[in-house]
């Protein structure tokens, strides 16, 4: 327990933050469309990172910068596009009754979660460098910990795409859609400027 519970709080606390992951994870509860898969998507993607990490990833990833610019850009990119993409759409929403709500692309839906989960670097630092780091601290616990993080994680993207369904009430008011994806918009645009200078060698 020693090792368990600094691992559930450590990595709940890396992940609550508004983020790209948070944002997507919190519009598909609210829409309710395969809410589960994305719960599950994320939250295997993090346990995977957070294993690589307390296994050794961190420290080669670490002294390959390369490798977190080529991830950087790409994140850069993708951000920018998701932006874009959330202020088209709340430039076009009129209504969004749930009768009127599209099906979501099942094969879509799941592109999106694996590319907002892999392709910020932030993912990378928080999970693999920074929990990975921390682990080393437990030694032979060490794996306690991670299992105490990866808790977390799951426990935390469940909590938000199911909680999210229960606000789901408001969807009928076009100025809620509205604020979601400006704010999402936002928050695409400011982790893709954050990005974009951020000073990995200071981390």
């Amino acid at each position: 327990m020693l090792a368990l519970l600094p691992g559930f709080f450590t990595g709940l606390s890396l992940i609550v933050a508004i983020g790209a992951q948070n944002a997507f994870v919190l519009r598909q509860g609210l829409t309710k469309q395969h809410v589960l898969l994305v719960a599950i998507i994320c939250s295997v993607i993090d346990a995977l990172l957070i294993i690589l990490g307390v296994a050794g990833l961190g420290a080669v990833i670490g002294s390959l910068p390369w490798l977190l610019e080529v991830i950087r850009w790409f994140g850069v990119a993708y951000l920018t596009w998701f932006g874009i993409n959330s202020v088209r759409s709340a430039l076009r929403q009129q209504s969004l009754l749930a009768s009127d709500l599209p099906t979501a692309n099942r094969s879509k839906v799941i592109a999106t979660a694996l590319a907002l989960s892999l392709l910020n670097p932030h993912v990378y630092l928080d999970t693999v460098i920074l929990l990975g780091s921390i682990s080393n601290q437990f030694g032979p616990d060490r794996w306690f910990f991670a299992g105490g993080a990866i808790t977390a994680s799951s426990v935390w993207f469940t909590s938000l795409g199911f909680g999210a369904k229960a606000a789901s009430r408001f969807m009928a008011n076009p100025k809620f859609w509205k604020i979601l994806d400006f704010t999402i918009a936002a928050v695409m645009f400011s982790l893709a400027l954050t990005l974009s200078v951020y000073k990995f060698s200071n981390t």
